[in-house]
């Protein structure tokens, strides 16, 4: 049984900001999950995953990015005249600083190993899990679908700490080709270990299964196998 709950973290920027965390069962130690959500926000969709990860046995938080503009949102609606002002008010030193206070929150439980923690994320999300990779000691990232990383984040790849696994999908309209490309030849590059996997055929957001036309039931299955056993092999359960 995982146990799920609200916490109150305070952000190095002077900002207060909630997160959802989802307990597993057990005293552990266990690895820790940082979860990074999309535009929509920690919605019932990401706290859904969240759940999912604490059932593979890690202590999993998802902090709300969007605190500095609007606290406390979600919606289920990809409305971008909402959704837009709020994606333009995030910077990649308030991402790296709410990411830093949710792994603060997490490597201080005494449930959790601290050289066991990873991140993962989608979209705006994915940008996150990259982002925090590379400023803060993991064991490994999932970025799905990570958009803007090219060509401004494309600098901190030699920063990366743990392995790195990407995912793309093919008919992304927002993440030509080429930004792809230049994202992994970045890593590569780097010498940073990396998975790289592009679903053909398929959209932004393929993995969550609450937006029409977007969902693709087996890009999404085959990702969360690939990623279960990814994090297994770099963090360990």
């Amino acid at each position: 049984m995982t146990r799920s709950e609200y916490v109150d973290l305070k952000v190095d920027d002077g900002t207060e900001m909630r997160a959802f965390v989802v307990h597993p069962d057990g005293a552990g130690p266990h690895p820790g999950l940082l979860l990074f959500q999309e535009a929509l926000g920690v919605n019932s969709q990401i706290r859904g995953v969240a759940e999912r990860w604490a059932r593979q046995g890690f202590v999993t938080i998802a902090p709300e990015m969007f605190h500095r503009t609007a606290p406390g949102f979600e919606a289920d609606v990809l409305d971008m005249t909402v959704l837009m002002p709020l994606l333009k008010a995030l910077t990649p030193d308030g991402m790296v600083a709410d990411a830093r206070a949710a792994h603060t929150w997490l490597v201080a439980r005494s449930d959790v190993d601290a050289s066991r923690v990873a991140a993962a994320g989608f979209c705006m999300g994915g940008r996150a899990a990259y982002l925090a990779n590379a400023e803060l000691p993991l064991a490994a990232s999932i970025s799905y679908y990570g958009g803007s990383i090219a060509p401004a984040l494309l600098d901190r790849a030699a920063r990366l700490h743990g392995a790195q696994l990407f995912f793309w999908a093919g008919n992304d309209q927002g993440i030509p080709p080429e930004q792809h490309r230049a994202v992994t030849d970045a890593v590569r590059a780097a010498g940073k270990a990396f998975v790289d996997v592009e679903f053909s055929g398929v959209n932004h957001g393929f993995f969550n299964e609450q937006i029409p036309g977007r969902h693709d039931p087996a890009a999404a299955a085959q990702s969360w196998a690939l990623s279960v056993a990814f994090l297994e092999q770099t963090v360990g359960r």
